[in-house]
């Protein structure tokens, strides 16, 4: 049974943090870049953030770059999201994922197949 399970959402103000955690279970993801996605209210599923297996690649969509910030801890088998100065349009669920390919991450879109995903944690940034 694989299982990617995310958690830290909740509900924050604008301007302040969280951090997500993904644990990955079933398998050892080590091999495999992961990254975030998140699905805003009324919008489609949009690429967050990616990096390699190793940890040593990361690529950001533009409008979190400077705030957000991917690792991973391959001992843990977890992926982390540090968010940093939070802002109202980061408002959505955040998701985890997992491919072979980095690029499928970093260029998903609607229609796009991920290997694995996990069930989703809502972020909510008050005003």
């Amino acid at each position: 049974q694989v299982q990617l399970v995310e958690s830290g959402g909740g509900l924050v103000q604008a301007g302040g943090s969280l951090r997500l955690s993904c644990a990955a279970s079933g398998r050892t993801f080590s091999s495999y870049p992961m990254g975030w996605l998140r699905q805003a209210p009324g919008k489609e599923r949009e690429f967050v953030a990616a990096l390699s297996g190793s940890g040593d690649s990361t690529y950001y969509t533009t409008s979190v770059k400077g705030r957000f910030t991917i690792s991973r801890d391959n001992a843990k088998n977890t992926v982390y999201l540090q968010m940093n100065s939070l802002k109202p349009e980061d408002t959505a669920v955040y998701y985890c994922a997992a491919d072979r390919s980095f690029r499928a991450l970093t260029d998903y879109s609607r229609g796009s197949y991920l290997n694995y995903w996990g069930q989703g944690t809502q972020v909510t940034v008050s005003s």
